[in-house]
């Protein structure tokens, strides 16, 4: 009998191995490759896109929406990532011009069975700014099909507008109505740049209805020691989250983080080594300069597929 409780146990546990999937899934901007002002602090495009492809990769991340990226960095994105591919348009024509709010997913774990776009605004089929908004929005979305085990997720990907407090407003409650129209009651997640933090009405339009959850609120474990806007300063300190992960109810949030990584760049002039006694002589150390891959640190959820 004994040997049989265990035979049982066994397989419980092995059938619940099959159904539950854990996925690494993120948001982040990018930050738009300017040409002129952010190479001239030192933050330019040519030296964050290799950090932000080694970020990715040591996270381990599965799907991740994107936002402002320009058709050469998500290309210069996809050359550093192998095995990852892309959906989205350009916001400005619908084809290759503007920035994207483009989906990443490894092909080696999903297939793509449909995609498509929408902008954020009354027209929602072509390019054209809504209601107050300072440029045209647009809504990447995907509908993933898991190669293990053949379940399938619909994935939103989206970029609120930085001025127009109405289009905010109204283009919160249009992604709801997209995601109920387009994903009905499957599971799925909406990731951006919403450009509005956890206290905004904007914010509440989108948590106020039972289609979607903010990932941040069920996590298990949260790893927020900042909010997600950095302006390139590693030293800032806010309490804000304009970037959000928002799951339908289904999902089992494990693990909820703004990944506040960072890198060097050497200083000019200053090769000097410090000296000290309280350390290994083989160790040396010098003056280098903390930078932040984006004006925005990347959040990144772990969760139980359903």
């Amino acid at each position: 009998m004994r040997l049989l409780s265990i035979i049982i146990v066994g397989l419980f546990f092995g059938i619940a191995g099959v159904f539950a999937q854990e996925l690494n899934l993120a948001t982040f901007n990018v930050r738009n490759d300017n040409n002129s002002s952010d190479s001239v602090r030192g933050d330019g495009w040519k030296v964050r896109y290799p950090v932000i492809a080694d970020l990715i990769r040591f996270h381990e991340f599965d799907v991740f929406g994107t936002q402002e990226a320009l058709l050469h960095q998500l290309e210069d994105l996809k050359e550093n990532l192998p095995g990852y591919a892309y959906v989205g348009k350009g916001r400005d024509d619908g084809k290759q011009a503007g920035e994207y709010s483009a989906i990443f997913y490894d092909t080696r774990k999903f297939k793509a069975l449909e995609h498509g776009d929408f902008w954020l605004s009354e027209q929602t089929g072509f390019p054209n700014k809504g209601w107050d908004a300072a440029l045209p929005r647009i809504c990447s979305w995907v509908k993933l099909e898991l190669l293990e085990n053949g379940k399938t997720l619909y994935f939103f990907n989206v970029h609120f507008d930085h001025v127009g407090v109405v289009a905010r407003s109204e283009s919160a409650k249009l992604i709801i109505r997209k995601v109920k129209e387009l994903a009905g009651g499957h599971t799925a997640v909406l990731t951006g740049d919403f450009n509005v933090d956890q206290h905004s009405p904007s914010y509440a339009e989108l948590t106020g209805t039972p289609i979607m959850k903010d990932a941040f609120d069920i996590a298990e474990v949260k790893y927020a020691t900042n909010g997600t806007f950095n302006s390139f300063n590693p030293n800032s300190k806010t309490e804000s989250r304009i970037d959000h992960i928002f799951v339908t109810p289904d999902f089992e949030v494990i693990k909820y983080g703004v990944l506040t990584d960072t890198y060097r760049s050497k200083l000019q002039d200053q090769d000097e080594a410090y000296t000290s006694s309280n350390f290994p002589k083989e160790v040396s150390l010098k003056d280098y300069r903390a930078r932040t891959p984006s004006d925005h640190f990347p959040v990144m959820v772990k969760v139980v597929m359903p």
